[in-house]
């Protein structure tokens, strides 16, 4: 970290870094880690790239870093900036190129010690029926009008064409789909990129997990979500594949033609933004919103096509129901207060989670009483957990958490050395079978490339952002 860099320790769970007006930021940073945590956070330019979030204009409240955050595109990812809607900017960079990338948890009637003797034929029928890569093209059958409805109902339109059951999109965020979704908002060019994707894995961190819940926390919350000690879970993560980052690159290429029109100068080209109320602006949150719901569509695809793999293996009597699906990329109008008043922002999560306490509207009806399933990826030979969110969140953190473990290394350097055959087999030695589609796709995303996701979660949890309720272990793992 540079030397001028000032960051006050507030007590052992919460960091601060002052705002510093030479360097034109309008608000503090406050960022979440442990003392080891932060450590590994100062290595790279994420605090930076945190402070520069804060010379947006109309930003409010302070720019957060989770405990999970790591360098990205302009934002950090990890990080959750609100900006006043009324006079505050929109940047495709607080949402990033994966918009709506996000995670959905899904259960099964199946306990680990019935799945472990055909786990291998599990993982290969899985690895067949669900296409996954940096291309691929999926099983979803939508022509170009159809596109139009995905854009605009996102889950719900997949549920009314055959590709999953009438509960699911219940039990996503926001039902599934964003209103005021514009699909001509999107160009030609994402659409192009995104319709054969339909129902995709994709490639990088992204990934489906078949996993057994290996402790309960929270034994109120795990009843509520439907899930107990031993029992086989899936966890999905997948976003919107070329048509989001069709998205974002259109949109960051046009706010930084714009920006000089609405006077606003940046310390990095990559925050590019624009007024939310300038007509820039409502044009990509209208094709944003388009983007996240065709992730939405795409989770609900991939979650169709994993129902007949457990089928074709297990039976009929295998079922697998949604807990929920819950994104980490997005930017959402959402009322807070803020200094003493209520007030509507446009809260931009790039890598984190919304974290929604007991007895919010938002969360479906079934878990209102416990608080909304929050869902953290660790690594695939390390563990995930499941969270329902708290009352912490609302008060300091625009309900929001953090999303994974957070990289320790970058990609290339997780590969350097490294013979793939050789990691998967010392996966395999500790019970985890993987298939991936490329080389890539398993030594990027080892375990030693993540932090500690136990060391993150404590951090959340202590802070009263979110509390533990599950603990989940991999067994099989599909990659791109």
């Amino acid at each position: 970290m540079p030397h001028e860099i000032q960051i006050e320790a507030v007590d052992g769970l919460r960091y601060r870094i002052a705002r510093d007006e030479g360097r034109g930021m309008r608000t503090d940073v406050v960022v979440y880690a442990s003392e080891a945590l932060m450590a590994q956070i100062r290595k790279d330019l994420s605090l930076e790239q945190a402070m520069n979030v804060a010379t947006l204009p109309g930003i409010t409240g302070p720019s957060l870093a989770m405990p999970d955050i790591h360098q990205g595109y302009g934002f950090p990812i990890g990080g959750v900036a609100a900006m006043d809607f009324e006079d505050g900017v929109v940047s495709p960079g607080g949402v990033g190129f994966d918009i709506n990338c996000g995670v959905r948890l899904v259960r099964t009637t199946l306990a680990a010690d019935d799945v472990r003797p055909k786990l291998r034929e599990l993982v290969n029928q899985i690895f067949r029926d669900v296409p996954c890569g940096a291309g691929g093209s999926g099983f979803v059958k939508a022509g170009a009008k159809d596109l139009e409805h995905v854009l605009r109902d996102g889950a719900r339109w997949m549920v009314e064409n055959g590709y999953g059951e009438e509960r699911d999109a219940q039990f996503a965020e926001a039902g599934g789909a964003l209103e005021d979704a514009d699909p001509a908002a999107v160009s030609e060019r994402a659409k192009e990129r995104g319709r054969p994707q339909l129902g995709t894995l994709g490639s990088g961190n992204h990934f489906l997990e078949v996993q057994f819940v290996e402790q309960i926390h929270d034994e109120t919350a795990a009843r509520a979500f439907g899930i107990s000690a031993g029992q086989v879970v899936v966890l999905i993560h997948s976003g919107s594949r070329g048509l989001g980052h069709q998205v974002c690159t259109d949109y960051v290429a046009e706010m930084n033609k714009v920006m000089p029109r609405y006077g606003i100068t940046l310390p990095d080209r990559q925050l590019a933004c624009c007024p939310i109320s300038a007509p820039e602006g409502q044009a990509y949150l209208a094709a944003m919103r388009a983007a996240a719901n065709f992730a939405w569509a795409n989770r609900q695809g991939i979650m169709h096509f994993l129902r007949g793999a457990f089928r074709r293996i297990f039976g009929d009597g295998a079922h697998l129901d949604l807990i929920y699906d819950v994104c980490h990329n997005i930017a959402k109008r959402e009322r807070y207060e803020v200094a003493g008043r209520k007030r509507d922002v446009l809260v931009h999560r790039k890598g984190a989670t919304r974290a929604f306490p007991a007895g919010h509207r938002e969360i479906p009806a079934d878990y209102r009483h416990v608080g909304q399933p929050v869902f953290v990826p660790g690594s695939m030979g390390t563990a995930s957990w499941v969270l329902a969110g708290a009352e912490g969140a609302m008060r300091e953190t625009f309900g929001s958490v953090c999303h994974g473990a957070g990289r320790l290394m970058s990609r290339t350097a997780a590969k350097k050395g490294r013979d793939a055959q050789y990691e998967t087999q010392k996966l395999e030695e500790a019970g985890i079978l993987v298939r991936s589609e490329s080389r890539d796709g398993i030594l990027e995303e080892l375990p030693e490339a993540y932090k500690n996701v136990d060391e993150v979660i404590e951090v959340v949890h202590k802070a009263g952002l979110a509390r533990k309720v599950a603990r989940l272990r991999p067994m099989g793992v599909i990659k791109g």
